[in-house]
């Protein structure tokens, strides 16, 4: 058994994924502490695409020509 135990100990592929939950859980506790943030920064970047005032018009005459 303590043979079983040492090469899982020195086995090195689940390193990676490790790794990863790690990272995710860091991103995730980032989110959570800026949340508040986060909601205000996406709310006013929506706000900004709906209350622009553009008419079709506008877009069509920016819009590149398709031949």
């Amino acid at each position: 058994m303590l043979v079983i135990l040492k090469n899982f100990i020195k086995d090195e592929e689940g390193i990676s994924t490790v790794e990863i939950v790690v990272i995710i859980a860091i991103l995730v506790g980032i989110a959570l502490l800026f949340k508040n943030s986060i909601v205000s920064f996406v709310k006013k970047i929506i706000n900004n695409f709906i209350d622009a005032d553009v008419s079709p018009g506008e877009i069509q005459d920016q819009a590149p020509i398709a031949n």
